[in-house]
């Protein structure tokens, strides 16, 4: 089981490692594991959620590892905010075949902007992962 400590010396370490401005926090009240707060800039996770996440990723990794994927994830959704201008009213106001589109693109994109900060040696885990990610959500 990693600690709040743990998970906040991995992101400083990712957030250093890629020269990347943005905040962090712990907030045990986040019911994901980690989110990226594109408004405040600032990456959340919730210690709990994240060893939780971590013990139904059935793939051989170390622990921090697999922090670090989960980590290039929601950084990959500020790369994606940072080089697309995502009209955001349509979340709010835009017919639910819109906002779903929009929302599979921004999570595409998180993806794949993502996986360009994961090193070579995590790509492989980190594909594992987003399918694994993909079956969650499904139900699977």
């Amino acid at each position: 089981m990693l600690y709040i400590w743990d998970i906040e010396t991995i992101i400083e370490q990712t957030k250093n490692e890629n020269q990347l401005d943005i905040h962090s926090e712990a907030n045990n009240q986040l019911s994901s594991p980690m989110s990226f707060n594109v408004s405040t800039n600032t990456l959340t996770f919730n210690y709990l959620e994240v060893n939780g996440y971590i013990s139904k990723m059935k793939i051989k990794e170390s622990d921090e590892n697999l922090v670090k994927i989960m980590i290039y994830h929601e950084l990959g959704y500020y790369l994606t905010f940072k080089k697309h201008k995502h009209d955001l009213r349509t979340l709010m106001y835009g017919e639910d075949e819109e906002v779903e589109a929009l929302k599979n693109e921004i999570e595409t994109n998180a993806w794949e902007y993502g996986r360009t900060l994961a090193p070579e040696e995590l790509l492989d885990s980190y594909d594992k992962v987003r399918e694994l990610d993909a079956r969650l959500l499904k139900g699977l």
